[in-house]
């Protein structure tokens, strides 16, 4: 087992920003009948996301949410020795977003900027590097951006995938504190299962043609997307989810010796409710403390489970709290932690339009 602990570092302040087009799934119905769709949305118990119009990208959520954090914390940039993007839609293949958006904010050229590739669980897998590199005397404040637009990844011709994912973005900085007790993580990785959500075209092992990029029908249900457009497996995803992840929640709550019931929230990543209550119910947990975002918002890949908190936890992070976060995807990867929190603040969300703050 992949564990880790940390001492003394932690989040201290939170922002997230989302596209201001809002799209009601009930009514995303271009290319499939009211009745099909109806059967998915009523199933999968997602009814709004947001889609990032042609002009907005991930890095322009994560600008907007990091200008408002700054704002709202009255942060010195010059402070911010360290940057993290996260996402796997940035913005181009090279150079790495991150060091974009280091000169974008206005950053001082001796910050470490680098980006994290990963899916899903990356929102855990950064937070539990930053903490390590934070561990070191010679950084001040780090900032983890994280963002992903997703609806422009997937095709909505095919309804496996078409009505589950949606886009945001958001920031967080991370500081040392000595009120901030112990973090515990868990870390996971499954190539073998690397087809079980996948784009197979446009990389450098199957490089963008005319052939990736001709729509076919992919099944016998009618599917139709092209070979750079995500699939997922999903019956083999939750045979994963059901197998693995209980086991590592429970193995890394034995590891740190803390008593699941003693924990604030739990925060889940948003991917589809009946996994989440599976997992509540696996562990006995109280389903009040396990905040919800996926009716509005869909699956946002690694940025959902600091959406969450942000969009439900507002003014209830005060004192000494500590959450659980639990994701997983693609690759397969999975994480867990046990995450520390003192007066954490956040700000409310803003809405991007055309790449700009709106509000």
């Amino acid at each position: 087992m992949a564990f880790l602990k940390y001492k003394g570092v932690g989040i201290t302040a939170l922002a997230a920003a989302i596209p201001r087009q809002v799209i009601d799934n009930y009514k995303y119905t271009q290319y499939f009948s009211e009745n099909q769709v109806k059967q998915v949305v009523d199933k999968v118990g997602i009814f709004e996301r947001r889609f990032a119009d042609a002009k907005t990208c991930s890095s322009d959520l994560c600008f907007a949410a990091a200008e408002k954090l700054i704002a709202d914390n009255n942060i010195d940039k010059s402070e911010i020795d360290l940057l993290l993007f996260i996402s796997q839609t940035g913005d181009y293949r090279m150079p790495a977003t991150s060091v974009l958006l280091q000169d974008r904010l206005g950053l001082p050229s001796t910050t470490i900027a680098f980006d994290m590739v990963l899916g899903c669980s990356a929102f855990i897998y950064g937070l539990s590097t930053v903490f390590a590199m934070m561990q070191q005397s010679g950084l001040r404040k780090a900032l983890i951006l994280d963002g992903e637009t997703r609806s422009k990844v997937y095709s909505p011709k095919d309804r496996r995938t078409a009505f589950l994912f949606g886009d945001g973005g958001v920031a967080a900085i991370v500081e040392r504190n000595e009120k901030i007790g112990d973090s515990w993580f868990s870390l996971n990785s499954d190539g073998s299962r690397g087809d079980l959500i996948k784009i197979n075209g446009g990389g450098y092992r199957n490089p963008s043609s005319i052939e990736t990029l001709t729509e076919r029908v992919v099944d016998e249900y009618g599917n139709i997307r092209n070979d750079e457009q995500g699939y997922m497996k999903g019956a083999d995803v939750f045979n994963f989810v059901i197998t693995e992840i209980p086991r590592d929640m429970k193995a890394l709550l034995k590891w740190s010796g803390v008593d699941v019931h003693s924990l604030d929230y739990y925060t889940f990543h948003q991917s589809n409710n009946f996994i989440n209550s599976y997992l509540a119910k696996k562990l006995k947990l109280d389903f009040s403390k396990i905040p919800s975002t996926i009716d509005k918002y869909g699956n946002t890949s690694s940025v959902s489970i600091p959406l969450t908190i942000v969009d439900q936890l507002n003014g209830k992070m005060d004192g000494d709290k500590r959450l659980f976060m639990s994701a997983f995807g693609v690759g397969m990867t999975w994480a867990n932690a046990i995450v520390p929190f003192f007066d954490l603040k956040i700000s409310d969300i803003v809405e991007v339009e055309n790449g700009i703050r709106v509000q």
